[in-house]
């Protein structure tokens, strides 16, 4: 029988994501229940600094940095994963390169497409999208057409991080697609009653809260000028812009269906091996289907009041099935199980998306293989540059 030692996370977040969170009261309330929280410094060895049970980050902007071959970045981002490489043990709240993938929009909205071909139930669409990277307009015009969008367009730049992320247009016309800057994702706007509706998954959990949106637009091609807007912003619980101001007509529509959100939730964190993630939803205004527009890593949890509570308790779960697994009572926790096709939980509706989703067989989120591999990969692939797309 392992001695039993007091259980340590460490956590690796800016200083802003820390206060956004009042992280604070989540180191209390580890310490409540024997968890020992140290926040880690990446300057400094880890090896001094742990060991960890568990790591809980949001590395985005160093990976943005890091991308754009900034040699410090790079430097304190392969320490950062040297660590977790050789502590196979140490449950990682997210996997980098899993984070990577989301930070790139048209991967995210090819993970998304990829989610759609398994609905076989037809409950959700992905809204047709296209990566720009030419400014020639007969180009981009085969691409739209080929790809079927239709005005009127949302521009978003193709990082999906750092604060020029949020910045958007949405474009009316052909003239309109001269105000895009490169490299950027388009995308057909779908009209959705100014409802937006985030959900926040934390390892088997998730919490669905209402935002305001974009208004409704008539479909097609006009003569009005580009629309250049904040999401951020426009999406903000207390916004009142001009753009989210729907019509008398225009209906709140009912929120998702929870077994559809369980069990686009569930793909996503079998396929990446996400702990903590956020999901943007939105409502056809016209079929009423689910359009998943956006996935991303470690969102704001603020609007949870649950958050922490639920965040702890997923790592106990996670932690207790490491005790188990060390015991010898199953597998060791740093092996992936196997994926499987075909198998679905007894708790997932039937005909629902997990009906034909790859999910590893008995295995909690949170747990990974070794990545360094894709993560030499991350480091070595082509920058991509964070500019904004509607400057």
């Amino acid at each position: 029988m392992l001695k039993h030692q007091a259980r340590r996370l460490g956590f690796c977040l800016s200083h802003k994501k820390r206060k956004k969170l009042n992280f604070l009261v989540f180191v209390e309330l580890c310490r409540k229940r024997g968890i020992e929280a140290i926040q880690i410094d990446l300057t400094q060895p880890l090896e001094e600094q742990g060991p960890f049970d568990v790591i809980i980050h949001k590395l985005s902007d160093l990976m943005l940095e890091a991308a754009q071959e900034d040699s410090r970045s790079q430097q304190l981002l392969q320490r950062f994963q040297d660590y977790v490489d050789s502590h196979p043990r140490t449950v990682l709240l997210n996997p980098l390169p899993a984070m990577s993938r989301l930070a790139d929009r048209f991967q995210s909205y090819k993970l998304i497409q990829e989610l759609q071909t398994l609905d076989q139930g037809n409950h959700f669409s992905n809204p047709p999208y296209v990566e720009l990277a030419t400014e020639d307009q007969q180009q981009i015009l085969h691409l739209i057409k080929e790809r079927q969008l239709s005005f009127p367009l949302i521009c978003k730049t193709r990082v999906a991080q750092g604060s020029s992320s949020h910045n958007m247009a949405l474009i009316f016309s052909e003239d309109g697609l001269q105000d895009i800057s490169l490299p950027c994702v388009l995308q057909s706007f779908i009209n959705h009653n100014a409802v937006l509706y985030k959900v926040f998954v934390v390892g088997r959990s998730h919490f669905v809260v209402r935002r305001p949106s974009l208004k409704n637009f008539a479909i097609g091609k006009s003569e009005r000028e580009t629309i250049f807007f904040n999401s951020h912003e426009v999406s903000k619980p207390e916004s009142c812009s001009h753009l989210t101001e729907r019509d008398e007509q225009d209906n709140i529509p009912s929120g998702p269906s929870d077994s559809i959100i369980k069990s686009i939730s569930r793909c996503l964190q079998m396929s990446l091996g996400l702990s903590l993630f956020g999901v943007d939803i939105i409502v056809d205004s016209t079929s009423g289907k689910l359009a998943v527009i956006d996935i991303n890593a470690f969102p704001g949890y603020e609007d949870v009041p649950e958050f922490f509570s639920t965040l702890l308790d997923h790592m106990e779960t996670l932690l207790g099935e490491q005790e188990k697994n060390l015991n010898g009572a199953g597998a060791s926790v740093d092996q992936p199980a196997p994926l499987l096709w075909g198998h679905r939980p007894q708790d997932s509706p039937p005909n629902s998306l997990m009906k034909d989703v790859w999910m590893a067989k008995e295995s909690p989120v949170g747990k990974r293989p070794l990545d360094s591999a894709c993560f030499q990969e991350l480091l070595t692939q082509s920058p991509i540059h964070c500019q904004s797309s509607c400057d």
